[in-house]
């Protein structure tokens, strides 16, 4: 029989004080299931990750702790630091502590029931487990169709995306070591995981309605989590403006050769309409043009700053209490 290997879970938080304690007694009950099964180990926590919360989150964490601290780890940001930044400070804070580590919302969307099965594939020999949807029967027709079209947009745009996967995975302390490796700052982690290699697989479940409180991702922050994506994985954009540049420049031509011909025909008179109609097309395909080229330019902008992704202020753990650190 295998010995057990130790699991920690990363659940950041964002003012999810209506959901804390039914997400905190859901994940304890299959932690005792799972070492009771023999599949994790006796040291295996559930770290929750405060992302600068201005509810109670903080505090239900802590007590949380104080009340089961063989359970319950706790890491408070020192300011709001977007949902990709603490998954990652959560990944990077216990990699040195756990032999896997399983990322996860708190809003209980993503099936608890699914942790079985991830970590039978991981004893499997698998160092990176997707949590797949296996359906979207729950989403709004408009949330459907700007999902789907997303992960089929980044796919266009040559990244290496797992169609309809979120953020609930299960990596290896191999893994979690090679991601470390990347320093970028603007952070697309749907993207980089799969980028480390090794030996993966999905593991597919129905994903719930929101247990409670509202959304962290309205339709302003999901087209902001989309461009940032398709701008750090990808530079087909780039090679798209050249595209029309060169197709605009063949059009160029072709109507320059149509009106000279025209002159020489002696019908030379030319419409208001087709005027005005070129110089806005150009108009408004040069602004796209700089628009696109102004979010790489940005991306520059952040990554050579080289400030922290993340500023720890306190760390709830038995073996580490009271740590703060900065990355």
């Amino acid at each position: 029989m295998q010995t057990a290997e130790t699991l920690y879970m990363v659940i950041p938080c964002y003012n999810e004080e209506a959901v804390l304690h039914e997400t905190a007694a859901r994940l304890q009950e299959k932690y005792t299931a799972l070492r009771e099964k023999g599949m994790i180990s006796a040291e295996s926590r559930i770290v929750f990750v405060n992302d600068g919360s201005k509810d109670q989150t903080w505090q239900i964490i802590s007590e949380l702790h104080a009340s089961a601290p063989d359970f319950f780890s706790g890491i408070n940001l020192a300011h709001n630091a977007g949902h990709q930044n603490a998954v990652l400070a959560g990944l990077m804070t216990v990699k040195e502590q756990c032999d896997m580590a399983i990322s996860m919302d708190a809003d209980l969307q993503d099936d608890i029931n699914a942790i079985d099965e991830m970590v039978a594939k991981y004893y499997e020999g698998n160092q990176v487990v997707y949590g797949v949807r296996s359906a979207r029967d729950t989403d709004t027709f408009f949330k459907k169709f700007t999902a789907e079209g997303f992960y089929k947009f980044m796919s266009a745009m040559g990244a290496d995306v797992v169609y309809n996967h979120a953020d609930f995975r299960l990596m290896s302390r191999r893994v979690l070591q090679e991601l470390g490796n990347f320093r970028e700052v603007n952070l697309f982690l749907r993207g980089m995981v799969p980028l480390i290699g090794f030996q993966s697989c999905n593991v597919y479940y129905e994903r719930a309605e929101r247990f409670a409180g509202e959304s962290k991702y309205p339709l302003k922050k999901m087209l902001a989590f989309a461009i940032n994506g398709i701008t750090s994985f990808s530079i087909k954009p780039l090679r798209m403006i050249t595209t029309i540049g060169l197709l605009m420049f063949l059009l160029s031509t072709a109507a320059f050769i149509w009106a000279f011909i025209v002159k020489l025909t002696g019908h030379s008179e030319l419409g208001w309409s087709s005027t005005m109609c070129s110089i806005w097309l150009i108009g408004g395909l040069q602004l796209l043009a700089l628009g696109i080229i102004g979010e790489y330019i940005g991306k520059i902008y952040a990554e050579v700053k080289q400030r922290p992704r993340y500023i720890i202020a306190e760390y709830l753990n038995t073996e580490a209490d009271g740590k703060s650190e900065t990355e």
